[in-house]
């Protein structure tokens, strides 16, 4: 039996809470002060919003923060969904040590990550006359996205019955349409919640984006430490409130999604009757 923590157990993880998001919801805060100051509240205002939006350099860093997300969470999705069926098909022999290098980039620190990715590059660019950019930016969210959507998918692939697969086949289907009919929207869900991990992952990456972006393309988490360099200004508070707001809001979904699976597959697997 597990016993509930004590007075002092509760103080202590109240104080864990507070040292965490006490400079979060400070910053919230402080983005809607009508002064620059930060650490004297004057008044309730919107101007430092409506500024973001009038700055080019912020919106065009978000634009793409945006785009760079949809399509390396979109292309992650699709090698991820394929990368898991095949390991689900494969030997244990062989799955099991392809798993642990597929899960190398999820379990490397993330400058580790970028400085690789940025030397692939640079030797790749040298041979092939190319430079650091858009592309080797893309290319590497989808590198390490790719990890986390193949985690999504694989217990939703455990689940499966197989004998659908091959109830299918015998009524006639071939192994792609039983894939399509069958595979596809029994695993759904787990394509769905990788979608959006590899969006959330993808939108809020700074390391990896430093290090493969070039000097030609900047995302917001880019644009965010280039303020902070020049100056501390209520712009950041307000575009970093925007940013954790998103992630936020695209954590809950995920969250929720997921519990929501769970006890669909927790009522499924109850005995008819009770």
């Amino acid at each position: 039996m597990i016993k509930k923590p004590g007075i002092a157990g509760r103080m202590y993880y109240a104080l864990i809470l507070v040292f965490l998001y006490a400079p979060i919801f400070i910053l919230i805060t402080f983005s809607f002060n009508s002064s620059r100051s930060r650490t004297v509240w004057t008044g309730f205002t919107l101007d430092w919003y409506r500024s973001l939006i009038l700055d080019s350099s912020i919106m065009n860093s978000f634009y793409t923060s945006i785009i760079i997300a949809v399509l390396s969470a979109a292309a992650a999705t699709v090698a991820g969904t394929l990368a898991a069926v095949g390991f689900y098909n494969m030997r244990r022999r062989w799955r099991t040590p392809l798993m642990h290098v597929s899960n190398i980039p999820m379990m490397n620190a993330d400058i580790v990550t970028g400085i690789s990715l940025s030397l692939l590059f640079v030797s790749l660019g040298s041979a092939l006359k190319f430079n650091l950019g858009f592309g080797t930016l893309l290319l590497a969210h989808i590198t390490f996205n790719i990890p986390y959507v193949v985690l999504c998918i694989m217990p939703k692939l455990r689940q499966l019955d197989g004998n659908l697969i091959d109830a299918a086949c015998d009524l006639g289907c071939t192994w792609l349409k039983a894939f399509r009919k069958v595979v596809i929207p029994q695993i759904m869900p787990g394509i769905i919640n990788g979608f959006i991990i590899a969006f959330t992952l993808s939108i809020d990456d700074f390391v990896i984006s430093y290090f493969t972006a070039g000097g030609n393309v900047m995302t917001l988490p880019m644009q965010i430490f280039a303020m902070t360099r020049r100056r501390i200004s209520p712009e950041i508070n307000a575009l970093s409130t925007i940013l954790f707001l998103t992630v936020l809001m695209l954590l809950i979904i995920i969250n929720v999604r997921e519990a929501r699976q769970e006890d669909k597959h927790r009522r499924n697997l109850m005995p008819l009757g009770r």
